[in-house]
């Protein structure tokens, strides 16, 4: 059992290794583009508490998070600015012992546009710090100033030239101090468009009205191997009215689908990395099965948000893609179009 969790922990590391190798190829070459929607900026920074809340835990940290800002609603590319906050609060996570301190503090400051809100975003711990001579190459690519060896933490030192290069390409600015044994404080000025009142969504009690009507009774099949965000997930849809099962990985949704009643479940939201068998042989053996139940709409949901696997999924005959960390807003958005 031993070998298999070191072999699961290796080929995680690999799929990391990866996804940010990639990134960093796309950003490089000029492919990576913004692309810009409705947000909402405190809805985002829950969804973060989500994600880290086990890490936290965890390492038994103390993590704040405070937010003053005058315009929440805004215009951006919701999934880049998941992984600009993803990278530095993990890696604060990282390098802060048990115990310590991470702050999330996020500030709306004076803009010289009237249309526009420039967040003040500054992340701080008490960790063990960098030291000043590392400090001019910290977002210099495949640098860390202590190996994995070293400092008992995996990493290619990608992350932070990652999050200059997304946060210069929503034309802002990263700035980090930081002192051996007193910690880092990393501090990010993002300008983002405000959104029209005219555009503001339905209030989230009009809008729980109506998804609850919209849903109200609808059964759901969630494939999902994490059981956090299975539980997240599964909250959010019972709310709105949904029935929900969950099947653990591709193998186990499958053979609960043959189970029931042909035309039982409206709809299978699928994760796509999953043991046993990923969503992508889930969705393709659902298709093939000969019956109403290969017909159902299958939905994924992926941390990959690379442009071909969107087209990969729709390939194996997905109906819809959702990103992660999952946005209430974006799935029941999502799920109103593939079944209302």
């Amino acid at each position: 059992m031993n070998y298999v969790k070191k072999i699961q922990s290796a080929s995680g590391f690999l799929l990391s290794l990866m996804n940010y190798v990639l990134e960093m190829a796309r950003i490089e070459s000029g492919k990576t583009v913004l692309k810009p929607e409705s947000a909402d900026a405190k809805e985002l920074t829950d969804s973060l508490d989500a994600v880290f809340e086990p890490a936290i835990r965890k390492k038994r940290l103390k993590y704040t998070c405070h937010m003053d800002v005058q315009h929440e609603k805004v215009i951006c590319d919701q999934t880049k600015v998941r992984e600009i906050f993803l990278n530095i609060i993990s890696n604060s996570i990282k390098y802060t012992p048990e115990g310590g301190k991470i702050s999330l503090d996020i500030q709306e400051q004076a803009s010289a546009r009237p249309d526009q809100a420039l967040y003040k975003i500054v992340v701080e711990d008490n960790g063990i710090g960098i030291s000043e001579d590392y400090l001019p190459h910290i977002f210099e690519e495949f640098t860390r100033e202590r190996s994995s060896t070293e400092s008992k933490v995996a990493g290619i030192g990608l992350g932070l030239p990652i999050v200059k290069a997304l946060v210069e390409l929503m034309g802002g600015t990263i700035e980090i101090w930081s002192q051996v044994g007193e910690g880092t404080r990393t501090t990010i000025m993002l300008p983002f468009a405000i959104e029209p009142e005219a555009e503001v969504p339905e209030t989230r009690d009009v809008m729980q009205k109506e998804l609850a009507r919209d849903f109200k009774g609808r059964h759901v099949l969630l494939a999902e191997d994490n059981d956090l965000n299975a539980e997240i997930a599964m909250t959010l849809l019972q709310e709105t009215g949904f029935e929900v099962d969950w099947a653990e990985d591709g193998m186990a949704c499958v053979e609960i689908l043959q189970k029931k009643p042909e035309h039982y479940y409206d709809v299978i939201l699928m994760d796509i990395q999953m043991p046993k068998m990923d969503g992508y042989e889930a969705t393709e053996t659902i298709r093939s099965l000969g019956s109403i139940r290969s017909e159902v709409p299958i939905v994924a949901l992926t941390a990959n948000a690379f442009e071909e696997d969107r087209k990969k999924a729709f390939d194996v005959g997905m109906n819809g893609y959702i990103p992660k960390p999952i946005s209430m807003e974006q799935m029941f958005t999502t799920l109103r179009r593939v079944l209302v």
